[in-house]
């Protein structure tokens, strides 16, 4: 079973901060390739993800509200009109911004800080990865969302609910495991990224609930970005 962390709302912001402030400072480095470059979300470049990071800070929710109007509710095919919107801006403009608002503490209806902190971590390895690049948040970082994600009350467009029953997720570079049943192995950074349906990251783990995963996420499969993380690119 997780251990109990119980860490507060106060320090899992401080948390979003300093990634945020990481991400700025990667998107900083990369060149114009590599903002055209897809990341671990299907259909979404660089660029896509850099304005995806900031939506949150520059579209109200009333904003939001209304497009998912026009959307029918589909808050898949909502982000995914929003952050392609705010693609059209330069990229030095969106990292400015993720600067800028690197301490806001927007906290998102039904997922609370932890849906934040769960992007600033996710996102930097759906960016960083296909670029091949080392670029990660610290390991600490992992295990708090990790506790989130093998959790009760995890935030459903993370982890859907069933994904991750039956299986005892075992991290092999910390002292850290949850859950009861088929063993799945491997670092905090895979198994954050295969539960939450990054596909590529099941190639690094270990065990024999690994073939279980990659059945429930080959189920669950549906095209393009879906909820706050998007689906993997497999």
């Amino acid at each position: 079973m997780a251990e109990d962390r119980r860490v507060s709302d106060e320090a899992i912001w401080e948390l979003t901060t300093v990634n945020r402030l990481r991400l700025a400072e990667l998107l900083e480095s990369l060149d114009g390739t590599q903002w055209r470059t897809e990341t671990l979300c299907t259909g979404w470049t660089v660029h896509h993800m850099a304005a995806h990071l900031v939506q949150p800070m520059v579209v109200g929710f009333p904003q939001f509200l209304l497009a998912a109007l026009r959307h029918r509710g589909n808050t898949a095919r909502t982000v995914d009109a929003i952050t392609r919107r705010l693609a059209r801006r330069p990229r030095e403009e969106l990292t400015a911004a993720l600067r800028r608002h690197s301490d806001d503490r927007l906290d998102p209806p039904r997922v609370g800080p932890m849906g934040p902190f769960s992007d600033s971590c996710i996102h930097l390895r759906d960016i960083a990865r296909p670029l091949r690049l080392k670029a990660d948040v610290p390991a600490r970082h992992w295990e708090v969302l990790m506790d989130h994600l093998a959790g009760p009350a995890v935030i459903p467009g993370l982890v859907p609910p069933g994904r991750i029953a039956g299986l005892e997720l075992i991290a092999v570079d910390a002292g850290w495991q949850a859950g009861v049943g088929a063993p799945v192995r491997g670092t905090l950074e895979a198994l954050a990224l295969g539960v939450t349906g990054r596909a590529v990251a099941l190639d690094e783990l270990e065990g024999p609930g690994v073939a279980l995963l990659r059945t429930r996420l080959l189920e669950e499969a549906t095209p393009g970005p879906e909820g706050p993380l998007g689906k993997s690119a497999a």
